[in-house]
């Protein structure tokens, strides 16, 4: 999504949650870098002063002379050429309109550009010594590779298996039977129920649950009547899930969520859901169970998809849209139900012409009434 993406209808969140440690609120740290070193490192060309000293990053709105900034949508072209940032990160094509004594650097994709250089100015996240914390609760038959560390207050089961380095924070809880990969971290207050399975280098925020049961009840003499879940979860590995986003256990089987998947805050993943490997899922969606999305798609927030469907690979899916059947790969689709995008707005185009001509009817028929009461007279 760089600078030439004019068609984009919604806006992914770019940057990965690894500025803990960051000493000011838009990763000022004190140490200074060239523009000319900050081109070299994401393979830019600079245009304007390359001696310039950069210590930060902050917003178009927000950047003083001292900082480095970026833009990758056309839409907010007016706040770059109004900006006081020291140097700008653009495409390769994309023009100010007052270029001139701007420091600028070029790139081919500005948004994974900044990415890189937000990590060049944050400082290194705090450290998580290893070991198990005295007011953890750790079971004598779980198995902790070399360098993990357990934080207070948290809870590990029994014959759970935890690997390599692999931080656990406090008050999280790890249930009976769980296997954690290498290097994963997991947030304060977690929760993963048991028998979950998850690989390396996975990343689970606050308040994420990994494996509650899921929604299952069969009507009986005037009741519900609870269907027994008794699957699993599997995150493959460089899986990151949001802030309070509930992934649920299957019926049967496993809900699978695959390798290199990011899933925002506040999202509900079903039982027996499977989502391909590195789809994107913003904030506030939901996938009702047994569906099944493909490699490398991208849902906005909001978006709501029912149950026992099969979505593509590479299908990108508006915000705030509702898919009720299944989506061939390479669809880009909004809108309730969802239809093709082009679809969409052709539709919302001609309502609003149907706002205009019911306004004109309107007079017409006013006009008419006042006519038959002047005949009448």
């Amino acid at each position: 999504m760089g600078a030439g993406s004019k068609g984009c209808f919604w806006r992914l969140k770019t940057y990965n949650r690894r500025f803990d440690g960051c000493k000011g609120p838009f990763g000022e740290t004190g140490v200074g870098r060239t523009v000319a070193e900050l081109a070299r490192i994401i393979g830019g060309t600079v245009e304007g002063d390359g001696s310039r000293e950069i210590f930060g990053i902050k917003g178009l709105k927000e950047a003083g002379a001292g900082d480095v900034t970026f833009l990758a949508n056309p839409k907010y072209a007016h706040l770059a050429a109004g900006t006081a940032a020291g140097a700008i990160v653009v495409g390769p094509k994309f023009k100010l309109g007052n270029e001139a004594g701007r420091t600028l650097i070029r790139c081919g994709n500005p948004d994974a550009a900044f990415a890189k250089i937000a990590e060049l100015f944050a400082p290194p996240a705090p450290e998580d010594k290893p070991g198990v914390h005295p007011a953890a609760v750790v079971d004598k038959s779980a198995k902790l590779g070399p360098g993990v560390s357990i934080g207070a207050a948290a809870v590990v089961e029994a014959e759970v298996e935890i690997g390599e380095k692999t931080v656990i924070r406090a008050g999280s809880y790890v249930g009976r039977g769980v296997k954690i990969g290498r290097e994963c971290l997991i947030y304060p207050n977690v929760t993963v129920r048991e028998a979950t399975i998850i690989g390396d280098r996975v990343i689970l925020h606050s308040g994420a649950v990994i494996g509650a049961d899921g929604f299952g009840y069969s009507p009986s003499n005037g009741r519900m009547v609870k269907i027994p879940q008794i699957g699993r979860v599997i995150l493959e590995d460089d899986v990151e899930i949001g802030a309070n986003t509930t992934i649920d256990r299957a019926r049967f089987d496993a809900t699978v969520i695959g390798r290199g998947v990011k899933i925002d805050n506040l999202v509900q993943v079903a039982h027996n859901v499977r989502i391909g490997e590195n789809t994107v899922i913003v904030s506030l969606c939901a996938i009702a169970g047994s569906t099944t999305l493909g490699k490398n798609c991208l849902l906005g927030g909001q978006v709501a998809i029912d149950g026992h469907l099969t979505i593509g690979d590479n299908v990108m899916i508006a915000a705030k849209s509702g898919v009720t059947k299944d989506v061939a790969s390479g669809a880009v689709i909004g809108g309730f139900p969802a239809q093709a995008q082009r679809d969409e707005l052709r539709l919302t185009a001609e309502m609003r012409k149907l706002v205009g001509a019911a306004r004109r009817i309107e007079r017409l028929e006013q006009w008419v009434a006042e006519e038959e009461q002047a005949d009448g007279e």
